[in-house]
């Protein structure tokens, strides 16, 4: 990002980064196809208890979404970018409508004690007047959810 690109307030990107002791090529793996394995749905889902799993279809196009108890689905978003294992960018606009989405995108680097796991979430300005307290939310939010991926990883 050069210097033209920085933003300030409720409109800056969250920037997240963890390390797991696993190869680059099992924490993506594990990351993707291993969702439905280690998030935290009962507290960060759509359907909240009702939800029962999650999905992250792994290729350029592919939905991440969450199904029901009743087999209904909840699209969270889509992949739009996939370099596996070393990237990928989605979409991400759970419970609301794609026109409000954000853009997550993950690196993986490997480092000496395994991988390190970089989090950029941004594109809060389309979120209008809900920004500022939806932000804050995913600020505090995504440190769960990656604990919970760090927790997986190690077990």
């Amino acid at each position: 990002m050069n210097k033209t690109e920085v933003k300030t307030g409720t409109s800056a990107p969250i920037r997240k980064s963890i390390e797991v002791n696993l190869s680059v090529e099992k924490a993506f793996d594990l990351f993707t196809n291993g969702l439905t394995t280690w998030w935290p749905l009962k507290t960060h889902s759509v359907g909240d208890e009702n939800a029962q799993s999650c999905t992250f279809e792994s290729w350029l196009g592919g939905r991440i979404y969450e199904t029901m108890k009743d087999g209904v689905q909840s699209e969270w978003g889509r992949v739009l970018a996939w370099d596996p294992p070393r990237s990928f960018t989605i979409s991400w606009y759970p419970g609301r409508d794609a026109g409000t989405m954000q853009e997550v995108e993950m690196t993986f680097n490997a480092i000496s004690r395994g991988t390190r796991v970089d989090l950029l979430h941004r594109g809060w300005e389309r979120l209008g007047e809900l920004s500022s307290k939806t932000r804050a939310g995913y600020d505090t939010g995504w440190d769960f959810v990656l604990g919970k991926f760090v927790e997986r990883a190690g077990a």
